[in-house]
């Protein structure tokens, strides 16, 4: 019974190392794509800092690089305490093979000893001619025989167990390292978070003296907003509609061309010409209710898109390359003053100048559209979702233009205080969602 608990526990500590080696993999690739968001942060910061006016968006991506050594810090202790683990389940090996081994040479001891005394070929020889019998001999012969390979199977063993304590031993030695340099690494990176709040709150204190300034350029931005939304609203509706009396044509046509065939074959005359068709396709669109302008009728190919799109929840590429979201779905606190209030009807994403918008999956090209300010939008269907591209310098799609997942669609534009920011939009049919829900992480 004991013998099998310790066979069990081995398997168990064997899967439990393999599970934590994966887990460390995991982590140290997510900590690089950390470093590496960490850089292009840094990246962005230095051109801001080279504009004028930019204390605002200075102090956004300055709280995001605070968010991703937060977030450095938490991967790096996660890391260290795996090594812990994986350490204490080594030393639990190395203890165990200490006891085995500790069995086996004093067995092996015993044997030798045992082997000592009755070294000579005469005692041996006489422990076969003193047999009874030829079988009892042969048996005897046999005995000796197992028993010479059973002591040198023991000292192949303890061979075995030797090596592989020295293994485990310096794989400890190794891992001890490594932790070492995680709590190194980590005593770093706290350091270095610890200046960025200091320089974040000195910002802050900063611009707070501009707190009536700020508040009017928020109310004016807002209202800018509004604007917008209604605008984005106008075209998507729009485009909903569009899409509607397309569907209820084809529909018509399908039914007008099944009605003519049908007369044809009953009066055995000609089928009705194309224009024929179309004239009473027309027809039966006009007779039918009014479409609708809040609610994409799907067709069998639009409802496919549109489940591939459901499906993909939590897994759409980003719609720039390098980016963070720097304001939030729905109300949020002002970045400085957390009294005021910012309503966003999707999510701010801020990015590097002279950065690509990228569709975040295949679909249709439904409207661009010009906003007063000058900046463009890119809207996109994906069965009865949309998604839409706004504050873009320049468009590299048209209207009804079939586009594939992180194909470029435009340039996000850059404003004269050097914010370079793509509002990014989810809607099905006319209803917002949370785009960062649907975005990978």
């Amino acid at each position: 019974m004991s013998k099998f608990l310790l066979s069990l526990l081995c398997i168990c500590l064997t899967s439990l190392s393999w599970s934590q080696d994966s887990q460390q993999e995991k982590l140290e690739a997510r900590k690089a794509q950390i470093q590496r968001e960490i850089r292009d942060n840094e990246e962005m910061l230095k051109t801001v800092k080279k504009k004028e006016k930019t204390a605002v968006n200075v102090v956004v991506i300055q709280g995001n690089k605070i968010k991703l050594k937060e977030k450095l810090i938490n991967t790096t202790e996660k890391q260290a305490k795996l090594l812990s683990n994986d350490m204490y389940i080594n030393q639990l090996k190395i203890n165990k093979l200490k006891r085995e081994l500790e069995v086996l040479k004093e067995d092996y001891a015993k044997m030798i000893l045992k082997s000592y005394k009755s070294r000579s070929e005469q005692s041996r020889a006489m422990f076969l001619l003193s047999s009874e019998n030829f079988l009892q001999a042969y048996k005897r012969a046999q005995y000796m025989k197992q028993y010479t390979g059973y002591r040198k199977a023991q000292g192949q063993e303890i061979s075995s167990k030797s090596k592989e304590l020295v293994e485990f031993n310096g794989k400890l030695d190794v891992q001890k390292n490594e932790k070492k340099k995680l709590i190194a690494e980590n005593e770093k990176e706290r350091l270095s978070l610890l200046k960025e709040k200091n320089e974040q709150l000195k910002l802050l204190n900063s611009i707070k003296k501009d707190k009536r300034k700020i508040t009017a350029d928020v109310k004016k931005k807002q209202q800018e907003a509004k604007n917008i939304d209604r605008q984005i609203d106008r075209l998507i509706r729009a485009a909903i509609a569009e899409a509607n009396r397309k569907a209820a044509l084809e529909a018509a046509l399908k039914k007008a061309e099944a009605e003519a065939e049908a007369k044809a074959k009953a009066n055995n005359t000609k089928v009705a010409t194309k224009e024929e068709i179309k004239t009473r396709a027309k027809e039966i669109v006009a007779a039918a209710p009014a479409v609708s302008s809040s609610k994409i009728v799907l067709t069998p190919e639009l409802k496919i898109v549109s489940d591939n799109f459901k499906a993909n929840r939590g897994r759409l590429p980003f719609p720039v390359e390098k980016g963070f979201i720097s304001l939030g779905y729905g109300n949020q606190p002002h970045p400085v003053f957390s009294t005021l209030t910012v309503h966003n009807s999707g999510v701010d994403i801020t990015t590097e100048q002279g950065a690509s918008a990228r569709a975040v999956f295949d679909g249709e090209v439904t409207a661009v559209m010009i906003s007063p300010s000058g900046s463009k939008g890119v809207f996109i269907q994906h069965g009865d979702y949309i998604t839409v591209y706004h504050n873009l310098s320049s468009v590299s799609v048209s209207k009804g233009d079939k586009v594939s997942r992180k194909q470029t669609i435009g340039r996000v534009r850059t404003t004269g205080d050097g914010k370079t920011v793509l509002k990014f939009i989810v809607q099905q049919n006319t209803i917002y969602q949370n785009p960062a829900s649907w975005l990978s992480n």
